[in-house]
């Protein structure tokens, strides 16, 4: 399964997508360079965002709602719970 994960997830496996950074290490300084990003790895991010964009504001809406922080049940009833509230706020948004 591919997950798209922030920049902080760099060599997590093979499965896991990042986005193009414009720093890098140059090997002969051992200092980090500046460098422009292609027009296709900036569309590569951008995308990358567009995928990442949804999951992010749900869980900042769920963590600013404080709607797990008492939850006594079992993480299955959790996980139920969770998904309900994002198929509900996919409606409310795609409205």
């Amino acid at each position: 399964m591919t997950a798209f994960a922030d920049s902080a997830y760099r060599r997590a496996g093979p499965t896991v997508r990042v986005p193009f950074r414009r720093s890098r290490r140059d090997a002969d300084t051992n200092r980090f360079v500046r460098r422009a990003l292609s027009a296709g790895q900036q569309a590569v991010n951008r995308a990358h965002s567009a995928l990442r964009a949804p999951g992010e504001r749900a869980n900042a809406d769920l963590k600013n709602w404080r709607l797990l922080r008492n939850t006594r049940s079992s993480p299955s009833d959790a996980t139920r719970f969770v998904n309900a509230v994002q198929a509900v706020q996919a409606v409310v948004i795609n409205s």
